[in-house]
């Protein structure tokens, strides 16, 4: 699509692509069957799926510098893909995402996971443009993920979406609200919600922080670069470690359970309703799912299942308000969560991002409770998606 784009000449097309493995099922092949498969991918006669499919490959073998080069080598041929449907398909997904792909873009792939729902993805350019030709589709939703480099993205979108002839998931301008420093203004006065004030300061600022501080460059999810410091001395240290010029600063909040241990929940509102996808317990402020070693300890793993369990009846009842304030104020269909609960009862929220990795990939003779609860979270996405094209499909379609 050219600079010139305008949202009429947008072509929904019946477009004939060879489906391709998702991400979540080259995750479930034997590892020792990958270089066969990368073999095959080498000889795929369609050279944006040959790329597309190394690149998968590449990520999944853990090469992420030569998966990205392989990923912006297929969208110079095609920016279009579509991941094999495990069923015959309901509901023809769109998904819009950003021209990095990676950590850029929502990993929806997962939550569709032997679901009929055909999943395309179509990949915008530098510029935030599209291509003409669309694969026809029932919804859409906007995958790329808030981030200060895809801003001018965001500002292209933000004005194509307005008059897109099928319904949208998470209207783009809703997702900026997810910026660290926006997030605290967006919340500000929800009940029962703490939520630390984050600043984005460049470098030759920071000398004026009141410590304990937590930093970060900004740009960067998973922990990277993140870091609590406690005085003068260790922000230069840090400092020295990192070229950054910006970063986001916010006071540091203890969230110590009882027994000294921090505890993390990530919790998926889809259409508004909350749904738990795990709870991580470890002895260290920075709690990530897979460093918190839940699956050697089965004290843990027990008390995972009984929050997962009890997260409706319990969970749910006591911050109720609280959660479905939090959805009116973000204005978005899916957002996931990652907070904690204090002592006192209220909710710390440590982020809300649409890109937050949800899954049923765990391995079930350790996290034998998780594919039920997690499936509740995919059959509330998929709920929504019908919901929304009933409802709004009918009115587009007048």
């Amino acid at each position: 699509m050219s600079a010139k784009f305008r949202p009429s000449a947008i072509k929904l097309e019946a477009l004939d692509l060879l489906p391709i493995l998702s991400p979540v099922e080259i995750g479930r092949i034997d590892r020792t069957r990958l270089p066969q498969m990368l073999h095959e991918a080498s000889l795929d006669p369609d050279p944006a799926n040959m790329f597309m499919r190394l690149s998968l490959l590449f990520h999944s073998l853990g090469s992420l510098d030569l998966g990205h080069e392989m990923h912006q080598r297929a969208l110079e041929h095609r920016r279009v893909y579509q991941y094999r449907c495990a069923r015959p398909p309901i509901i023809r997904l769109l998904a819009i995402m950003g021209s990095q792909g990676g950590l850029d873009n929502a990993p929806l792939e997962f939550l569709l996971e032997n679901s009929d729902i055909r999943l395309d993805l179509v990949f915008l350019d530098e510029d935030g443009c599209l291509p003409e030709a669309i694969p026809d589709h029932d919804i859409a939703i906007v995958g790329l993920g808030e981030s200060y480099k895809n801003r001018g993205q965001f500002e292209r979108l933000i004005r194509v979406l307005r008059s897109w002839p099928r319904p949208i998931i998470n209207q783009p301008e809703f997702i900026l609200n997810c910026s660290r420093d926006k997030l605290y203004h967006e919340l500000k006065g929800v009940p029962q919600l703490v939520l630390p004030q984050t600043r984005r300061v460049k470098r030759d600022l920071l000398s004026e922080a009141i410590f304990p501080k937590i930093i970060r460059p900004v740009d960067t999810h998973g922990g990277e670069g993140l870091a609590k410091v406690d005085s003068e001395g260790e922000l230069q240290i840090y400092l020295e470690g990192s070229d950054a010029a910006e970063f986001y600063v916010s006071d540091f909040v203890d969230f110590r359970s009882g027994d000294g241990l921090y505890r993390k929940l990530r919790i998926a509102l889809i259409d508004g309703r909350p749904y738990i996808c795990h709870l991580a317990i470890t002895d260290h402020w920075i709690v990530h799912y897979i460093p918190a070693g839940m699956e050697l300890s089965a004290a843990k793993r027990a008390e995972e299942k009984g929050m997962m369990e009890t997260f409706e009846a319990v969970f749910v009842n006591r911050h109720h308000k609280t959660l479905q304030a939090v959805h009116e104020k973000l204005g978005l269909d899916y957002v996931i969560l990652d907070c904690a609960v204090m002592r006192d009862g209220a909710l710390l929220l440590f982020e809300a991002d649409t890109r937050g990795w949800i899954h049923g990939v765990d391995p079930v003779d350790i996290f034998p409770y998780k594919p039920a609860i997690m499936q509740k979270a995919f059959d509330g996405f998929r709920e929504m998606l019908l919901r929304r094209i009933s409802h709004e499909g009918a009115a587009h379609t007048r």
